[in-house]
């Protein structure tokens, strides 16, 4: 028999192995959904329109998708690589944000369609703010609650959590103002500004500290 096979599997080695795993499927996750947007970009021709002015607003929100998933993988990735394991909380935390990463083509195509309508946005502004707000919570947990990435500063933890609900609110602002609710729009504006401020701040001490 191999002498590796007699070996025992230590808990770091069994840990490792299921953050691997993780982060293989959320890297199939993203990468699929990025596909299925370019996917579904299908302007239809319209009497008296131009090319441009078929395709410039499709292109430009399937863009503007990419770049935020492009984003939310980028959070996520920073998030894993300070990761020394991963517990069953965070794995199901994980696996709701990639269910709400892989809705992110059928969301294109709602607004697409419900652009002209005024709805889209709305659903654009849900879509991403859920998003965004559940890769807050995964940091949230990982990073305080279960304390999987010790080897981080907890001031640096900290700054990343702002910039993550930060954005949540900052679509979450979109959805109310399409909503109608101009004065909740306004007050979540102001408290995502609040806290990229905060952020700031704590950036600039870290720095004086230094």
């Amino acid at each position: 028999m191999d002498h590796r096979v007699t070996q025992a599997v230590s808990d770091h080695h069994v840990g490792q192995r299921h953050l691997d795993r993780l982060v293989m499927l959320s890297d199939g996750v993203f990468a699929i959904a990025i596909t299925l947007s370019a996917i579904e970009i299908k302007p239809e021709a319209v009497p008296g329109k131009t090319l441009w002015e078929v395709w410039a607003t499709p292109l430009l929100i399937y863009f503007l998708s990419f770049f935020l998933i492009g984003t939310v993988w980028a959070f996520h990735r920073r998030i894993v690589a300070h990761l020394r394991d991963i517990d069953p909380v965070g794995t199901a935390i994980n696996l709701l944000l990639l269910s709400l990463v892989a809705l992110m083509p059928v969301v294109i195509r709602f607004v697409f369609e419900g652009f002209q309508q005024g709805q889209g946005l709305l659903v654009y502004g849900i879509a991403l703010g859920a998003t965004y707000a559940c890769m807050a919570v995964l940091w949230l947990h990982v990073a305080f609650f279960a304390r999987l990435a010790p080897d981080l500063p907890r001031q640096k933890a900290r700054q990343w959590l702002l910039e993550l609900f930060a954005g949540a609110l900052i679509f979450g602002a979109l959805a109310l103002h399409e909503a109608h609710l101009r004065w909740a729009s306004v007050v979540v504006t102001l408290l995502a500004l609040a806290l990229l401020s905060a952020k700031r701040l704590r950036v600039l001490r870290g720095r004086d500290r230094s």
